[in-house]
């Protein structure tokens, strides 16, 4: 974790930290080093047309998904949705959930993500697992 003085408060467009994942890039504004937060994190992800976050889980926090552009098929659970900008997906903690991007346009969306520590395993992939591979069929990434 980043030293006080080290740490940001105010986080602008070069500050961010992007890792690219096989759903997207992901812009974290909001997560250890770059900020002092123990209880927050903030993720903008771009996701391409015809990918996904296949259902996974995170036993250590809950998840909010906010849609800002385009639209995504959203599931909770057994559930799904298509998500619009302004619609947002609550996600409790350790329950599987999946986006998915079904639509010829890119879909840019906020995940903010809240847990009382940082803990690993930060994600589990249960795609390949029933009932969820029988609701959306697994893709290798």
């Amino acid at each position: 974790m980043c030293g006080a003085a080290e740490c940001l408060r105010f986080v602008s467009s070069p500050d961010v930290i992007v890792e690219e994942f096989p759903w997207g890039p992901h812009a974290w504004m909001i997560k250890p080093p770059l900020t002092e937060s123990t209880n927050l994190m903030l993720v903008r992800v771009i996701m391409p047309p015809g990918t996904s976050h296949q259902f996974h889980r995170h036993p250590h926090f809950e998840e909010a998904v906010y849609c800002l552009e385009g639209k995504l098929e959203q599931w909770v659970g057994d559930q799904s949705r298509i998500l619009l900008p302004g619609d947002v997906a609550h996600v409790k903690k350790d329950q599987v959930h999946g986006s998915y991007n079904i639509f010829e346009e890119p879909c840019t969306f906020l995940a903010m993500m809240a847990s009382p520590e940082f803990k690993e395993p930060g994600i589990i992939d249960v795609y390949r697992e029933e009932p969820w591979c029988s609701l959306k069929t697994p893709v290798e990434y």
